[in-house]
């Protein structure tokens, strides 16, 4: 079957959490002989900053940012089996939805592909009105990043037909342990992007800890914390190029994750980091949402902080040796229940049994 799907970005990760997760499933699901087309808006400097070049496994269509070009790229909508809108692409989403909607076939599987699913539906109660929410009607089945029962049942209240969780996973190929470098030496490590519902979770489990540890060091990737006061154990390293990723894994004595507000508030929704951080054997410490045992058994594999004083607690009982032992159970966990192939398996499944309904209505 021909995909086509419309999204962030597929060739770079800047300013761009989705992209891991994109790569992994498609990967994956062209592994199973889908052929698939990203189409991709030229916007927020991404094609400046690509971190890989385009795969063999899939075609990618980059067009500008102009209304002209969104609308030749959906017209291609109409040449696919499934096609696929994910949420923020970032360009007149809005517009590019009803485009491709129009262009599809009538026997096409028709999905909107949420990997924000918290923040779209914040959105939609909101806006009663909204664009999403007319177009639920006109769509076969909406997948998320994550989000469990809440989010489904948000969905299927405001009208979708269908929604189903296709969570985060690990693929091998890209995440997976390597030499520890010492440009990434710290006893704890954060990577993240400054953004606004995520900041003041990350001065609690992260800032807050770094300076009542003063003896400790501390390490923080990403963009846009540069004017943020910190204590001077804090070692800030900007932006972090995903090639660098496992190497920032599996080099500072743990690593933590921490959710969006949203994220935590809905649970279920493990960010890409979780895996990513796991499938390089990484001692990962993370913020509490609910379901995290489904992905990882707490005190074994992963280890849980529901404040900063639990974080500043774990890091001072921690060993080296513990570290090394609860990422190795990580990695063993997510290679064998957490990985894109298996999610494509369930992925694949989802789209024939709905691709073979829409079939049958539309004879």
């Amino acid at each position: 079957m021909k995909i086509a799907f419309y999204g962030s970005s597929l060739v770079s990760a800047y300013w761009n959490g989705a992209a891991t997760y994109y790569r992994g499933l498609l990967r994956a699901l062209a592994e199973k002989g889908y052929d698939i087309t990203f189409y991709e808006p030229d916007v927020y400097d991404r094609q400046k900053n690509r971190d890989i070049d385009p795969p063999e496994w899939c075609k990618v269509v980059v067009y500008e940012g102009m209304i002209e070009a969104l609308k030749d790229v959906a017209a291609r909508a109409g040449e696919a089996e499934v096609v696929i809108k994910a949420s923020g692409v970032g360009f007149e989403d809005d517009l590019l939805l009803d485009e491709v909607l129009r262009a599809a076939k009538p026997q096409a599987l028709k999905i909107f592909w949420d990997v924000d699913a918290p923040a779209t539906l914040g959105e939609l109660r909101a806006a009663p009105d909204h664009p999403l929410r007319r177009a639920l009607s006109k769509i076969n089945l909406v997948l998320t990043y994550g989000g469990g029962d809440p989010v489904v049942d948000a969905y299927r209240a405001m009208g979708a037909r269908d929604c189903i969780p296709i969570y985060n996973a690990l693929d091998p190929q890209t995440h997976h342990p390597v030499a520890r470098d010492v440009r990434f030496n710290a006893d704890l490590g954060f990577l993240g992007n400054r953004l606004p519902d995520r900041e003041a979770r990350v001065e609690h489990f992260f800032l807050e800890p770094a300076a009542q540890l003063p003896n400790a060091s501390f390490m923080l990737g990403g963009s846009g914390w540069h004017d943020k006061p910190m204590s001077a154990n804090v070692n800030y390293i900007g932006h972090v190029s995903t090639r660098d990723h496992n190497a920032f894994n599996v080099t500072p004595r743990a690593v933590l994750n921490v959710s969006r507000d949203s994220m935590a508030e809905n649970g279920f929704s493990p960010a890409t980091r979780v895996f990513e951080a796991a499938g390089a054997g990484a001692c990962l410490i993370t913020d509490f949402w609910e379901g995290i045992e489904l992905f990882l058994k707490p005190d074994e594999e992963v280890l849980v902080a529901r404040d900063g004083k639990d974080v500043s607690d774990i890091l001072a009982g921690l060993s080296a040796d513990q570290a090394q032992l609860i990422g190795k159970r990580a990695l063993n966990r997510v290679l064998a229940d957490h990985t894109y192939a298996s999610r494509a398996m369930t992925v694949d499944a989802i789209f024939r049994a709905h691709a073979a309904r829409q079939m049958e209505a539309a004879e």
